[in-house]
């Protein structure tokens, strides 16, 4: 009786322990972040520039018959939204990542109270928040310099976002436990970093891609999130085909780096 009394009592400073261990990590993850000018530009500023300079060509104001009576700039909002958390996601969490392991700071880490899914939230939590700042920005900036309508269906849109971020993110922290050396998951990171492009339809808006090409990219995470953000900002729900896609791929891929991700 007494064992089983003091049990629970027993593990309570050891989960304690964690939580503020955990906190203390995102603090100081989330001070190193804000002195990263590197990736606060691409992952923050560079969508949106890339917005204003496509919005500045007089062709990408005119309505376009082949995206159903929008504008090329109406369509790439989107666009630079996904382009966000592709930064994030593929770019600048996985070489920081797997810098951490090549130095031994995960090692360090390792006898401590902190575990490794506290380490990837803390990273998925700050650069999720990061690429949001950027998604909001983009709308912003689309809204008052194009006259780009805002997302009419705004739960849904939004429904769609925080997917495809986690999508992103969880992809990203696949790549970082795969990954053994910085070069590897730069190198990993920009074999997918492409493709993620192209479905999110960078060189292509999804919208004006030929049926048959449509299908197939859709298939893929951000090809279903350009279709599910262009489908809420019209005023539609997201197809739940859409957010089904979204949300097994942001489910396996969670699961895949919670499984794979080592300190070593």
């Amino acid at each position: 009786m007494s064992a089983t009394a003091t049990a629970p009592h027993a593990t309570a400073p050891h989960a304690t322990a964690r939580n503020k261990a955990s906190a203390a990590v995102l603090k100081a993850e989330f001070r190193l972040f804000r002195r990263e000018p590197g990736a606060l530009f691409w992952i923050m500023m560079f969508p949106t520039i890339l917005l204003v300079v496509l919005g500045s060509i007089p062709s990408f104001r005119k309505t376009d018959a082949s995206l159903g009576g929008l504008r090329l700039v109406d369509a790439y909002v989107p666009v630079t939204v996904l382009l966000s958390l592709i930064m994030a996601g593929v770019q600048a969490m996985p070489p920081l990542l797997t810098g951490y392991r090549e130095r031994g700071i995960l090692r360090r880490m390792s006898a401590t109270p902190v575990r490794p899914w506290a380490v990837l939230g803390a990273q998925m939590g700050i650069y999720g928040a990061a690429a949001l700042v950027s998604s909001l920005l983009s709308l912003t900036v689309g809204r008052l310099a194009f006259d780009v309508p805002l997302p009419r269906q705004a739960f849904g849109y939004a429904l769609a976002l925080l997917l495809a971020i986690l999508c992103g993110l969880a992809l990203g922290a696949v790549v970082s436990a795969l990954a053994r050396t910085t070069k590897a998951a730069t190198a990993i990171g920009s074999a997918v970093f492409f493709p993620m492009m192209f479905s999110a339809g960078v060189w292509l808006p999804v919208q004006a891609m030929p049926d048959a090409l449509a299908r197939v990219v859709q298939i893929a995470p951000l090809g279903a999130a350009a279709q599910a953000l262009g489908d809420a900002a019209a005023g539609d729900w997201p197809g739940l085909t859409h957010l089904g896609v979204l949300a097994l791929w942001a489910v396996g891929l969670s699961a895949a780096a919670a499984r794979w991700f080592r300190w070593e």
